[in-house]
């Protein structure tokens, strides 16, 4: 009975030591649908149940399929009138197990039509002073008829094929069911206006130079095949202008037919080369071949500036073909320069490549290159070795789009050739971003209609890493700079977003058109949180291989959101479900402080509440075994004697040790002569690591970091026992901004003390 006795207090202590400082009135209220252990429930209610397509290990399944979409075009761009035409034969295999009734072609250039509906589903309203170029177009001009007009649609036998348009969606209806295992061709001839894209910034289109001559970087130039696959069957979400494309692989023989005088790159490899290059740009070109740290210009600023003094109406075709692409882009003039240089990728060698004006001198011909040779490598690491023969940066005004193999960025210096710190970075900010949309989505690619942040997201991560690697590749290039100065990625850097006004913030599991803050939400908060994963909660090794598993997995596949998160744990034993939840289903926010400390002496003295407790139990100090005691300072039970007692003057400890721990073994015991219970809080809602920095009074520090799974008993508050050698002077949680925290006031024990503004300007001018 008295062992009964015993063990039923000790248990009654251990629940008290748990609960302890946490005080239920002072506690935040949670909103209604939070309670304990909520935030680290599995997503098997948000997830879909595994099946043949895709395992619940986030890889695909036996059964997985995808179809495939082949292309035969020619092309021709009309640079006098502005036109594209294109006639177009589509091979498409239906390798699902389903028999489909009819084929969905996207018709993009649409949302550019005279009667498009893009611009009604945005909201407007009077402003007090506009720019005269805006307001003419917006009140003044007609509507530019940018869209497709479909001149006709055929078999492969002549017959016309009914086909029904639906703004940016074209339905074909094919003369019979496709069923299982069948290819189906068919025909489409087009023609479209194209579109000045330094107006509203489209995606596509030209820019006039000051000479009259043009640039064109043209992309959804032709009716692209829309995905079919097993998560929805059709992905035939209208275009509304901003979530872009979903697309099925396949390969492309395309002709383009422009001005003689004129250079162009795009995606595939270039077929006739030696009809379309003089003889000096094969010799440059076999030298770029073997160039693996200087570009070497293939169309040099002067011969682009000669080139742009004439207007040839003779005609060049350049063919190309590409395999196993989802899209094509292509970007030409006679104002073009062009460079190359090798890069080693693997075992293979890689060209990088830009095209760029005059207009972008002397900015791109020094940079541009070797960040696209600095990003292959980067992604290379990350993800996979680029499969790819060539990657081209293309220099258009305001722009940042990205194509297979091709990319068109920003970033152009003053009409002087000057530019500052902020051009040249966003310059090769947006260069790594487009490069490596090469692969997400291009080559991992996912559904970028219905989830904006499976391609902007991860890339925007992997951006930032290519960001810091190009820094130590390449110091001179961001002299002075020690670091390079990356504008996302950081945890602190999304801080204001996540502390913003709810009514304004949407989770990232939110389809792209429907968002608010776009950016944040869609590039910013994912590569975040992906940073927070690698850093901070897995580790870079886990993070690394689960990641590279991903994308390994998933490359020339359609990925879901689901299996990517089941892949990251599958591939690290890392149990993720509460941070995918909390940091992509919510916008909910992180905030871990300090509450309160509490120190302690260690006695043999009972003190007030275990008195209590046991004679609430009907006992007396005499039923109890040998205890030891701990006293809050300061507390009723405290006696001043006690701040210069040691462990060596706790009696009932001393014969415990003595009675039951052999001789050789009393030298290794710790001898601790301070005792803390710290309490930590939540006011946010999301469970990050408490990262705690120690400072002790000899002015040494020490970091322990308890794993977020500290919170998975109380979402609110959570207390550690600290028993040290030394004095604790100051704790510090999150110390680096590690983790998003919104609020830094309560995260310093001591807390810090709030100066009024005149003793924040003195300490101000104390610092400089």
């Amino acid at each position: 009975m008295k062992l009964v006795k015993y063990l039923s207090l000790v248990t009654l202590f251990l629940v008290t030591g748990m609960s302890y400082a946490q005080d239920e009135s002072e506690t935040p209220k949670r909103e209604p649908g939070h309670y304990n252990n909520n935030r680290f429930k599995q997503l098997y209610e948000e997830f879909s149940t595994p099946n043949m397509f895709r395992t619940a290990s986030g890889a695909p399944g036996p059964n997985y399929y995808q179809q495939q979409a082949d292309y035969v075009m020619d092309i021709e761009l009309d640079d006098k009138n502005k036109i594209i035409t294109g006639f177009e034969t589509i091979t498409y295999s239906n390798n699902s197990p389903d028999v489909l009734e009819y084929l969905w072609v996207q018709l993009d250039q649409n949302v550019r039509a005279k009667d498009s509906k893009s611009p009604l589903i945005e909201p407007s309203g009077a402003v007090p002073a506009d720019m005269a170029s805006r307001f003419v177009g917006q009140y003044m001009g007609s509507p530019f008829d940018g869209g497709f007009n479909i001149q006709e649609v055929k078999d492969t036998k002549g017959a016309s094929l009914p086909y029904t348009i639906n703004q940016t969606m074209m339905r074909v209806e094919m003369p019979k069911n496709l069923n299982p295992g069948e290819k189906f061709s068919f025909s489409i001839k087009w023609w479209y206006n194209i579109p000045d894209h330094t107006i509203d910034r489209a995606r596509s289109g030209y820019e006039v130079f000051e000479d009259g001559n043009r640039g064109y970087v043209i992309a959804q130039f032709y009716p692209r095949m829309a995905v079919y696959n097993d998560v929805e069957g059709w992905q035939n979400s209208q275009f509304w202008g901003r979530d872009e494309f979903a697309l099925p692989f396949g390969n492309f023989e395309v002709n383009i037919t422009v001005p003689a005088d004129h250079i162009l790159d795009a995606t595939g490899e270039l077929q006739n080369r030696k009809e379309v290059f003089t003889k000096e740009m094969m010799n440059r070109y076999e030298q770029a071949k073997k160039s693996y740290d200087k570009p070497v210009l293939i169309v040099t600023q002067a011969e682009a500036e000669a080139a742009s003094k004439g207007f040839s109406t003779a005609k060049k075709t350049w063919k190309l073909k590409a395999e196993m692409v989802r899209d094509f882009g292509f970007a030409t003039s006679r104002r073009f320069i062009w460079d190359m240089m090798a890069v080693k990728i693997g075992n293979r060698d890689v060209m990088a490549v830009s095209v760029y004006p005059p207009e972008g001198n002397p900015l791109w011909e020094e940079y541009s290159t070797k960040v696209v040779a600095s990003t292959l490598k980067t992604y290379s690491r990350m993800a996979f070795d680029y499969p790819y023969h060539k990657a081209i940066s293309v220099h258009a005004k305001n722009q940042g789009m990205e194509y297979p193999m091709i990319c068109w960025n920003y970033g152009r210096p003053e009409k002087d050739g000057t530019y500052s710190d902020r051009t040249k970075y966003g310059m090769m900010s947006v260069i790594i971003h487009e490069v490596g949309h090469n692969y997400f989505p291009m080559i991992v690619n996912s559904d970028e209609r219905q989830w904006t942040w499976m391609d902007e997201g991860l890339n925007t991560f992997v951006q930032y890493v290519a960001e810091q690697d190009f820094g130590e590749w390449y110091p001179d290039a961001i002299a002075p700079n020690k670091k390079y100065p990356s504008r996302r990625g950081p945890a602190k850097e999304i801080v204001d977003y996540m502390a913003g006004d709810q009514k304004t913030l949407a989770p990232i599991m939110t389809k792209g058109l429907n968002t608010y803050n776009f950016g944040a939400n869609a590039y910013s908060k994912p590569a975040t949180g992906l940073n927070i994963l690698r850093e901070t909660i897995m580790g870079r090794d886990l993070f690394d291989y689960a990641f590279k598993t991903y994308s390994q997995r998933w490359m020339f596949k359609h990925p879901t959101p689901e299996d990517f998160f089941r892949t990251m744990e599958d591939a690290s034993a890392v149990d993720l479900d509460w941070f995918w939840r909390e940091w992509f289903y919510t916008t909910d926010y992180v905030d871990i402080g300090v509450k309160e400390v509490k120190k302690f002496y260690v006695t043999s003295k009972m003190n007030k509440q275990v008195r209590e407790m046991i004679a609430a139990r009907g006992m007396k100090e005499s039923d109890l075994p040998p205890l030891v005691y701990l006293v809050e300072e300061g507390s009723e039970d405290f006696e001043e004697g006690m701040r210069t007692s040691t462990l060596n003057d706790v009696k009932t400890l001393q014969e415990y040790i003595m009675d039951n721990i052999p001789a050789e073994d009393r030298a290794k015991l710790k001898n601790p002569k301070y005792f803390y219970e710290i309490t930590f809080e939540k006011p946010g809602g999301i469970p990050m690591p408490i990262i705690a920095e120690f400072t002790y009074s000899d002015g040494s520090t020490e970091r322990i970091t308890y794993p977020p799974q500290i919170w998975r008993k109380n979402d609110e508050s959570v207390g550690k026992v600290i028993a040290s050698e030394k004095e604790i002077t100051k704790i510090v949680v999150d110390p680096d901004e590690e983790t998003a925290d919104i609020d830094v006031t309560n995260n310093t024990w001591p807390k810090r003390k709030q100066l009024g503004e005149f003793e924040s300007f003195k300490e101000n001018v104390k610092g400089q």
